[in-house]
C-alpha cells in the first residue's frame, strides 16, 4: 500500500502559514516557539553517523578545538568522528530526507512552499559548544531544533567581510542583534543574507535545516541552449557562422575587428528565449538531483505486465530521491529530464507530483501509454510499487 501523504503545515505555532508568508517570508528573521512539536527527532545520532559514512551522501565534520577551525569532507566513518563527550565539534549531513522516510515526512510539512524551491533537509549533530561559526547563507532556511538546546545569534549587519585563511566562510566582525535559545520544537526562520551563528548548549544537539534552492541565472543557460537547439529556428541560429566584411588589410593582426564584434552582437541579440524555453530550462535545473545522488534500480525488475498488476494492487510511490515538477502545456521535469506528456497522462502525473504517490484505485484506471512510461521510471529506480 502507498504511504498516506503528509499534509503541509497550516500553523507555525500561534502564527498561520498564510500570515507567515505575508509578513515574514523573505522579509525578516523570526523565531517561532513550539512551531512543530516532535514526539522524537526525525533522525537519531546513530542513524546520522551511519549516513555520514556513505560515499553517496554529502557530509562534513567541523571542529573548533582550542579555537582553531577545521573542516573535513565525507565520507566520514565512525572512527573519524570525535568522542561524543568531547566539546566543540559538529557533524553536518545533507539530503537526509532522500534516505530516511521520517526526514522526508518532515520535508513534506514544508510543502506550503513549492517543490521548485524546496531543496533538502540537512541535519546537524553537535557536541557542547559545536557550531560552524558566524556566517551568511544565500537561501531561505528553517532551523528546527529536534533534540537538545542550541543558541542562535542573529544579525542583519551589512559588514560581511570574512576571516581570511580559514577553511570555513566565517564573518570577521559579527555583531548579534538577537540572542535566542531554541528547545525541541522551536523553529527559526532566516531569509537570505542574514548573518547567524548557532552553538550547541550541552551535548547531543540535533538541528534540522530545511533549506530552499536559489539557483543562479547562469544555471539556466545550458538547458536553454539545449531547448533552443531542438527548434529549427534555434538550430539555424546556433549553427550560423560569424561573418565580417573585410575590405582592407589590417595593421593590427591581434585586434578584434569592430565588424566582427558588431556581427556577433547582432546575432546574439536575435537568440532570445521564448517563455516555453525559459520554463523548460527551469524544469531541467530545478528537478535535477544533486550530483552525489544515485538511484537504486530494482535488481530483478518486474516485466511491464507484472508491474501494472503490482501498481493496481498496491499503488505507486515516488522514490525519496526523485524530483518531479509540473509545468504548463503538459511539460514536466523529472530528475533533470524535460518531457512532454500526452493529454491522457497529464492529470495522473500532476496528482503523482503533488501527492508523491498514486493509490491503487487510480493506478487501475491509468492509460496503457502512461503505464509504459511509469514502468520505465520504475526500471530506473525513480518510483516503486507501494
Amino acid at each position: 500500500m502507498t504511504t498516506a501523504p503528509v499534509a503541509p503545515l497550516t500553523q507555525l505555532g500561534r502564527l498561520s502559514v498564510a500570515d507567515f508568508m505575508r509578513t515574514t517570508w523573505q522579509k525578516r528573521p523570526r523565531l517561532l516557539r513550539n512551531a512543530l512539536p516532535l514526539a522524537s527527532p526525525p533522525v537519531d545520532a546513530d542513524a546520522l553517523f551511519t549516513l555520514a559514512a556513505r560515499d553517496d551522501v554529502e557530509s562534513r565534520l567541523v571542529t573548533s578545538f582550542d579555537g582553531r577551525w577545521s573542516l573535513r569532507d565525507g565520507p566520514l566513518p565512525a572512527r573519524a568522528l570525535p568522542a561524543r563527550r568531547r566539546a566543540d565539534w559538529t557533524l553536518l549531513v545533507q539530503g537526509v530526507d532522500l534516505y530516511l522516510p521520517a526526514a522526508a515526512a518532515l520535508r513534506e510539512r514544508f510543502r506550503f512552499i513549492s517543490d521548485a524551491r524546496l531543496d533538502d533537509v540537512m541535519v546537524s549533530y553537535a557536541s557542547d559548544g559545536g557550531g560552524v561559526g558566524p556566517h551568511v547563507d544565500s537561501y531561505d532556511v528553517f532551523l528546527l531544533q529536534a533534540r537538545g538546546t542550541r543558541r542562535w545569534r542573529v544579525s542583519r549587519q551589512r559588514d560581511l567581510d570574512l576571516v581570511p585563511g580559514l577553511p570555513l566562510k566565517i564573518l570577521a566582525d559579527f555583531r548579534a542583534e538577537h540572542d535566542w535559545l531554541l528547545e525541541p520544537g522551536d523553529l527559526l526562520y532566516l531569509p537570505p543574507g542574514v548573518a547567524h551563528e548557532g552553538t550547541a548548549v550541552g551535548p547531543d544537539c540535533i538541528t534540522c535545516s530545511i533549506g530552499f534552492r536559489a539557483p543562479a541565472y547562469r544555471e539556466l543557460v545550458d538547458p536553454w541552449l539545449d531547448a533552443l537547439a531542438e527548434s529549427a529556428h534555434g538550430r539555424a541560429a546556433l549553427q550560423a557562422q560569424l561573418r565580417e566584411r573585410i575590405d582592407a588589410p589590417t595593421a593590427h593582426p591581434a585586434r578584434l575587428s569592430e565588424a566582427l564584434i558588431d556581427d556577433a552582437f547582432s546575432r546574439l541579440r536575435r537568440i532570445e528565449p521564448t517563455r516555453v524555453q525559459a520554463e523548460q530550462a527551469l524544469l531541467a535545473v530545478l528537478s535535477e538531483p544533486k550530483p552525489v545522488v544515485a538511484f537504486d534500480p530494482p535488481v530483478r525488475p518486474l516485466a511491464a505486465a507484472a508491474f501494472a498488476r503490482a501498481a493496481a494492487r498496491r499503488g505507486l510511490q515516488l522514490d525519496l530521491r526523485t524530483r518531479l515538477l509540473v509545468g504548463g502545456g503538459g511539460r514536466i521535469g523529472i530528475n533533470g529530464e524535460v518531457l512532454a506528456l500526452a493529454a491522457t497522462e497529464r492529470a495522473p502525473i500532476a496528482r503523482l507530483a503533488d501527492c508523491r504517490a498514486l493509490p491503487a484505485a487510480q493506478c487501475r484506471a491509468l492509460d496503457p501509454l502512461l503505464l509504459t512510461r511509469l514502468h520505465g521510471w520504475y526500471v530506473d529506480g525513480w518510483l516503486h510499487p507501494g
